[in-house]
């Protein structure tokens, strides 16, 4: 990347949010965490882009995601019928995380951050949290960053709810997992497909790409720790002071 880079982070908190990767028929799956292909869905939305518009330069961003609130997987079962003959359609079986939050970050272009910092607080089309059904419950827009990617990662506060910040109470600073792109990172990866080659829903396409898991250390706001006080030095006694002249 060139030396003029931004990093732009993002909130990614709702009752319910679901990130397929390799969703099939009526089973429809989420990844533990949100996609590359959905969070560039998202920006490409805010923008407006058509959904058959051109990729690449949102394709060439290095993503990464910080877990903040795991959330829980829950399952739900859906019915459906065709319009005009009233038949029953086959049960569809879908996935969610439920109470989760995600710092997801996307690090390239100056200017490019800069616009879609832009667009995420003015969208032209409302974001969601990987489908239409799961909207975010607070802002997704947390700034634009100058540094890099895992030293925005590490500025910004953790973003999990006050309940479960208080879950933590007895430690200062929380180690949060880190999924990234493997150009962002050290180390072997995994492949995951959820590189986003075309959003044309006549042809969805999408390639391999490499990630690896890390880690990143923040405060917590609620801490109830506190540094032990250093004991007070010894008292300087002289039992035979008194007995000089």
């Amino acid at each position: 990347m060139s030396e003029r880079t931004g990093v732009l982070t993002l909130r990614l908190a709702g009752p319910l949010q679901s990130w397929g990767a390799s969703s099939r028929f009526a089973r429809r799956t989420t990844e533990r965490a949100p996609t590359k292909s959905g969070v560039l869905g998202l920006l490409a939305a805010a923008q407006g882009r058509e959904r058959g518009a051109d990729l690449s330069d949102l394709a060439a961003l290095t993503f990464a995601v910080r877990l903040d609130q795991p959330g829980t997987r829950v399952r739900d079962y859906q019915t459906a019928h065709h319009g005009d003959t009233g038949k029953s359609m086959p049960v569809s079986e879908r996935f969610y995380l439920s109470d989760a939050v995600f710092v997801a970050a996307v690090e390239g272009d100056e200017s490019l951050i800069d616009a879609l910092y832009a667009a995420v607080r003015a969208p032209t089309f409302l974001p969601f949290l990987g489908r239409r059904s799961c909207p975010p419950s607070r802002p997704i827009d947390l700034g634009v960053h100058r540094g890099g990617l895992w030293r925005a990662l590490r500025a910004e506060p953790w973003q999990a709810a006050a309940w479960f910040q208080r879950r933590r109470a007895r430690e200062r600073r929380i180690a949060l997992e880190v999924i990234a792109d493997l150009a962002a990172a050290d180390g072997p990866g995994d492949a995951l497909r959820d590189q986003p080659l075309s959003f044309d829903p006549r042809h969805r396409r999408y390639g391999l790409r490499e990630v690896h898991s890390g880690a990143v250390t923040v405060a917590n706001p609620l801490s109830t720790a506190r540094r032990a006080s250093p004991p007070p030095p010894p008292l300087q006694h002289d039992p035979m002071g008194l007995l000089e002249d």
